[in-house]
Order: C-alpha cells, then structure tokens, then sequence
C-alpha cells in the first residue's frame, strides 16, 4: 500500500501575527491573463482607493486592528474603489460574517442601487457582528441566508444573481466551495458582464483554484489583501 507522505510547512521566517504557506508561480504558463479592460478597471480602482476613507466603518469596531482602513494589507478600500469605478446597480456579496465588506462595499454604492449579501448564518448570530438593523433598507441592502453551493438553492436565486454587476466572494478559502460556486455562476446569463473578486487567493488551498481560471484575472494582492486579491473580469 502507497502512503502519501504529510506535508510539512516550514514555520514563518519572520515573526508576525498571522503567516500562511504559499507558493510564487510562473504567469508565463498560465492560461489566463488580464484584458485591456480588467487592467483599466484595476488601474483606476487602486486610484480611488488611495483617496478613500472609510473611519465610519472603523467605529462600529471595538478594538484595532481597524482593517477596513489599512491600505494596502487589507482589500476594503480596494472593494470600495471597485464599486466608485463599476458604478454597479447591483452588487451581490458571498460570505457576510461580520459585516465589514458588506458596509464597505456599501460606502460608494451609487443612488438607486442595491447590495445582496449571502451567508449560511444570519448576521444577527454572528459573534462580533458590527452590523446593525438600520444597514439593512429597503431596496438597498438585504441579507440572504442561503447555501448557494447547493445546486438547487443557486437555482432558487439565478434570478436575481443574474443582476450582479460585480460579485465579492469571501467563503471558505478551501478551494472546493470557490469551485463549486464559479461552476454554478457559469449557467448564469448575466445582464451585464461582472467583475468577480475573489479573497485569499494565495492561501495554498486556493492556488489551484486560482490558477485554474481561464477567464481574464489580475493578482491585486500588493493593492488588497495581504492573503491574496484576485479578480476577474466575466467571460
């Protein structure tokens, strides 16, 4: 009988408060590359985030860290210049947990737009929510609690996925449920094309996700989160 050897990570060569084992891969073999459009978008999303300020979302946190302004090591900024550039009529948000990309994502969304967050958990039951009941307003902002890996509940909400301009997924960083999510998004006919963004990327259980993406994609971790930003433009 065959066994797999374990595998062994070395530990940190620096000390720091969290570490993660990565890998730095060639691009020049890797199917996918950024089109013209992507890279604008980026290029202008970095722009905004450098001149924006999001201390409204750092008060409803007890203590620092105050991730959503540490700029760059972090993605919230960056996912709040994604909305000013995208201008999006609706943004929909995988994974709401305690609520900082959602009130970040939140902080640009032009008039008349909406924001459609999903979790498996509802935020009121999340331990250190900064949520509060006056985020959620009508026809602006809504919690889903829904486990869209499920293929029959994705389809329950095709509908209303298929108005997303751009999508933050922030789920299991496994690898497997990005999966699963990207495949059932692909039997989406969207209204618009969307910007895709993707967190923790160059976590080693995500690597091959990553990699494995053919439609046009950028690594914006240097502007994001420190664990890896990745974006796509839908194809």
């Amino acid at each position: 009988m065959f066994f797999r050897k374990k595998e062994v990570f070395p530990e940190s060569p620096v000390k720091v408060d969290n570490a993660l084992p990565t890998m730095a891969l060639s691009s020049h073999d890797d199917k996918a590359k950024p089109s013209k459009e992507l890279m604008n978008i980026s290029l202008d999303a970095i722009a905004e985030a450098r001149k924006i300020d999001l201390s409204s979302v750092c008060k409803r946190m007890k203590a620092p860290p105050f991730y959503p302004n540490i700029w760059p090591g972090e993605h919230y900024k960056l996912l709040a210049g994604f909305v000013k550039v995208c201008k999006p009529k609706c943004v929909v948000e995988i994974g709401t947990y305690q609520g900082l990309s959602l009130l970040s994502l939140k902080e640009h969304l032009p008039q008349g737009s909406k924001i459609l967050s999903f979790d498996v958990v509802p935020w009121q039951n999340i331990e250190g929510t900064i949520l509060k009941e006056e985020d959620f307003e009508v026809n602006r902002s809504y919690q889903i609690v829904a486990d869209l890996s499920i293929p029959s509940v994705f389809e329950a909400h095709k509908r209303m996925l298929s108005e997303a301009e751009v999508i933050f997924i922030d789920v299991t960083h496994d690898g497997i449920l990005e999966e699963k999510l990207y495949t059932l998004l692909k039997t989406v006919i969207f209204k618009k094309e969307p910007l895709i963004i993707f967190d923790d990327i160059r976590f080693f259980s995500m690597l091959k996700f990553w990699r494995n993406i053919v439609d046009p994609k950028i690594d914006l971790t240097s502007f994001g989160h420190w664990s890896g930003t990745g974006v796509t433009l839908w194809q």
